[in-house]
């Protein structure tokens, strides 16, 4: 994501705060409150939030820097989308490839790749984005309206007319997961559940690109409407119709976050304009920065892709060091459960990962350093 314009705190604030949430949710110390978990399957809890909010955010920064497409021909655009799709792809898949290495009896060997899970959290974002940015840049806004409209309809369509016979909302009956199951093959699948299933697949990422497309009009509406109170009440309205959207639809179609179901993109949605429309209003209007609290935030959001990279893959790299017969993770972690013991000391710890997080992009910050793809 590219860094928005300075005249707008409330977007990088709201960059920042999911970058910081989903450090937090991401890397527990042990057992956590429930606020802090996903729902197991249909329903939502607030960490439900934080992908769908990281993918607005994308559309959010779509909508200043897409302005330089209008310059440029269609070569080059194409190139730029498909360069930066290819890039932020390969840096998630690498991720999870990572540490590339493993040492058996005291042998290194290269990390099998015939294991490694190929798509995940960067890949969805790189493929909504290039779905988002080709719609948004070659469609009129109403054709792309109407597209959107119809992969929240024709995804619910096609979850009810195929999968197994009255189990098509369920983890393994469902299209998403025989498709997925086709194209990547259970070794290249997530099996955080215990068993092959990818919550980001193929098809379920197709809902999922509305998210990025609804984040690039709210930017975009907020840069030529302004800032002021008629801005805000048309975002807290529209946030609030996607919510009851989403609530009417519950029923038929449930809010999933790993089906990525259409009632969950029109609550998850809805929740992030209602959360933009507040920070306009304390950041924008009234100006409660008192402080400058909103600083904390917005040096995440100006590094928000190797942040999130870092706090990926630096337990892995803590791991390597030992001490006494225990590697770091394990003692960082000892040290606050005995601390406070239980879901606090659990809470603690995944404040302070998301503190030294933070601490890497304060120093990117300071040295004016902002890595972008």
């Amino acid at each position: 994501m590219a860094e928005t314009s300075p005249r707008f705190l409330s977007l990088d604030v709201f960059r920042g705060l999911t970058i910081c949430f989903m450090i937090i949710v991401n890397n527990p110390g042990g057992e956590a409150f429930w606020p802090l978990n996903h729902a197991k399957w249909n329903g939502f809890t607030p960490t439900d939030l934080v992908f769908p909010s990281f993918l607005f955010a994308v559309g959010n920064a779509m909508s200043f820097t897409m302005k330089k497409f209008q310059q440029m021909d269609n070569s080059a655009v194409l190139l730029k989308i498909f360069k930066r799709t290819f890039l932020i792809f390969m840096i998630g898949y690498l991720m999870y490839w990572f540490p590339f290495f493993k040492i058996d009896h005291g042998q290194w060997s290269l990390a099998p790749i015939s294991h490694t899970r190929i798509v995940g959290v960067l890949q969805r974002i790189a493929l909504c984005y290039c779905f988002a940015s080709l719609m948004i840049h070659y469609l009129s806004t109403r054709t792309v309206y109407v597209l959107s409209g119809l992969l929240l309809l024709g995804y619910w369509i096609i979850l009810l007319v195929f999968g197994d016979q009255g189990a098509q909302l369920t983890m393994t009956g469902n299209a998403g997961f025989y498709l997925d199951k086709w194209i990547l093959g259970d070794a290249h699948m997530y099996h955080g559940e215990g068993i092959a299933f990818e919550p980001e697949g193929f098809l379920s990422t197709l809902p999922a690109i509305v998210n990025v497309i609804i984040g690039y009009y709210a930017g975009k509406f907020i840069q030529e409407k302004g800032k002021g109170y008629e801005t805000i009440s048309k975002l807290l309205l529209t946030g609030c119709l996607f919510i009851f959207i989403a609530i009417c639809w519950d029923p038929a179609f449930p809010m999933n976050k790993k089906l990525w179901t259409s009632s969950f993109v029109f609550v998850t949605t809805g929740l992030d304009l209602v959360i933009i429309s507040f920070l306009l209003y304390a950041l924008e209007v009234k100006s409660w920065n008192k402080g400058n609290w909103a600083n904390f935030f917005t040096v995440v959001g100006k590094n928000p892709l190797p942040i999130y990279v870092l706090s990926e893959i630096l337990l892995i790299m803590l791991a390597w060091i030992s001490v006494g017969g225990k590697v770091l993770p394990a003692m960082w972690t000892s040290a606050f459960q005995a601390i406070a013991p239980g879901k606090i000391g659990s809470l603690l710890f995944a404040i302070s990962f998301m503190l030294v997080c933070w601490l890497v992009g304060y120093v990117l910050d300071k040295k004016k350093i902002y890595i972008r793809v």
